[in-house]
């Protein structure tokens, strides 16, 4: 194999309303992966669907700018936790069924990766995302709350086997405000969170080809990046406190994902200033072992022009 003559390009954000429906959601995708030009997909189901299966209780905000709204959290009490257990299969169905489709349509040239989040973050959404509760809790009474995550990550591992089957090429494994240093220390992230990401990405099958570690947030505990199995690390090098795309692939030791700011650059842009942060982050990586995408997910109200300048940003 070849080595390619510019680094792949992706980026992905939250489209509210197709969403909730997965036909919806596939032909939206689609249309985008092939409108901007991507060379790989990051699927983006609806971040609720993952609390929607385990009893939380969402309702569309019906605006294209806001994300779904909490009408009931699964876990509201410490005692709550007892009772976590897979109860809406449907919720994380339709995302299995839309990246199917997705992959299908796109074919083998185009690699889709499924969203799923960690443990954690799921335990987050469950209470009505609140760091400080479930990370107390968990540490307070692993006996309560340990059980309920590892129930959780069970059903992880199923969704993302039952994605592959459909097409994916791996997952994008989220932990999503959970790996920065001011909400615990490494050490303790180690000894407490570590043992749930590893019962799910040590799970998945041979298959998965193109796995991501996605780091979310700022001052990150960026030496899980280490430890966490995947071929690619995704995070934000825009965010305050975490390492540069070279200092960020010396330590993973592996490829890289990033270099675009998802939430000044891509926004605001001009297409310009998106072509300069582009090939900065070429030059910087010497354009090898880096995927160019944003650092997390793009707001939806993102100009369509600045994502079409990505691709040609660094055109060969």
């Amino acid at each position: 194999m070849g080595v390619a003559d510019r680094p792949p390009v992706g980026a992905w954000g939250h489209t509210y309303r197709q969403e909730w429906s997965a036909s919806d959601l596939a032909a939206v995708t689609i249309e985008r992966a092939r409108r901007f030009g991507w060379d790989f997909v990051k699927f983006q189901p609806r971040a609720s669907c993952f609390a929607e299966a385990f009893g939380s209780v969402y309702h569309p905000a019906g605006h294209r700018l806001r994300a779904p709204i909490l009408i009931k959290p699964a876990v509201p009490d410490l005692e709550s936790w007892s009772s976590v257990q897979l109860v809406d299969r449907k919720a994380l169905d339709d995302q299995v069924e839309s990246i199917g489709t997705v992959a299908r349509e796109l074919g083998r040239d185009v690699p889709v990766i499924q969203t799923v989040f960690s443990p954690i973050t799921v335990g987050g959404y469950l209470v009505g995302k609140s760091q400080a509760r479930v990370v107390r809790e968990l540490r307070k009474h692993p006996e309560i709350v340990g059980p309920a995550l590892d129930r959780v990550a069970a059903a992880l591992v199923d969704f993302s086997r039952r994605s592959l089957e459909a097409g994916a090429a791996g997952i994008f494994y989220a932990i999503s405000g959970y790996a920065g240093r001011k909400v615990m220390p490494e050490e303790v992230y180690r000894d407490v969170v570590l043992p749930y990401d590893l019962a799910v990405l040590e799970a998945l099958p041979g298959s998965a080809w193109f796995n991501v570690l996605h780091l979310c947030g700022s001052n990150l505990n960026f030496g899980l990046a280490r430890d966490l199995p995947a071929q690619v690390v995704s995070w934000s090098v825009h965010n305050q406190g975490n390492p540069s795309l070279a200092e960020g692939q010396k330590v993973a030791g592996r490829a890289v994902m990033g270099g675009l700011s998802q939430r000044e650059t891509l926004v605001y842009g001009p297409p310009p200033r998106i072509a300069a942060e582009a090939r900065a982050a070429v030059k910087e990586t010497a354009g090898r072992g880096l995927l160019l995408a944003p650092g997390c997910s793009v707001p939806p109200r993102v100009r369509e022009v600045n994502l079409e300048a990505m691709a040609s940003a660094i055109a060969a």
